[in-house]
């Protein structure tokens, strides 16, 4: 491209699974620089796995949320000054309940032109079984997948 000339990027809106996991760290570096190459907007979920449904007290639903709600917003913090340091993106984020592949395709019906996930996440060992959260990403987003090994 020409000093001076104008480009249309392909991807304006971008959707980043995120769970904190190595593969979702490799993925958060590769949507933040793309995002910042075609300048595009970048935002990131966070998909919270539903609570426990046996639980002996409500104070243990309770201390539960807690836990989770403080790991969220620290994986968010951190997600968010990451994209800073590396290219001064700003990261939207939000954290879900429910399940991870469900969530995030509904996510992205709202007009995202790309997801970007990680090749691996903390459900590794049963992707290799079950098939991985990227695989069926690839095949239920209603658009673009980006897997980043």
């Amino acid at each position: 491209m020409k000093d001076g000339e104008e480009h249309d990027a392909v991807f304006h809106k971008i959707l980043l699974a995120y769970d904190g996991s190595g593969g979702a760290r490799k993925a958060l570096s590769a949507a933040v620089r793309l995002a910042d190459h075609v300048d595009a907007e970048l935002h990131c979920i966070c998909v919270e796995e539903k609570l426990p449904h046996y639980a002996a007290t409500l104070g243990e639903v309770d201390e539960a949320k807690a836990e989770r709600d403080a790991y969220f917003e620290t994986l968010i913090q951190e997600a968010r000054q990451t994209a800073w340091d590396l290219a001064g993106v700003e990261l939207h984020c939000r954290v879900v309940a429910g399940n991870e592949v469900e969530a995030i395709v509904a996510a992205a019906r709202e007009g995202f032109e790309l997801v970007v996930v990680g090749f691996a996440g903390h459900t590794n060992i049963f992707g290799r079984i079950m098939g991985s959260t990227a695989q069926t990403l690839s095949r239920l987003s209603p658009c673009s997948v980006l897997i980043v090994k």
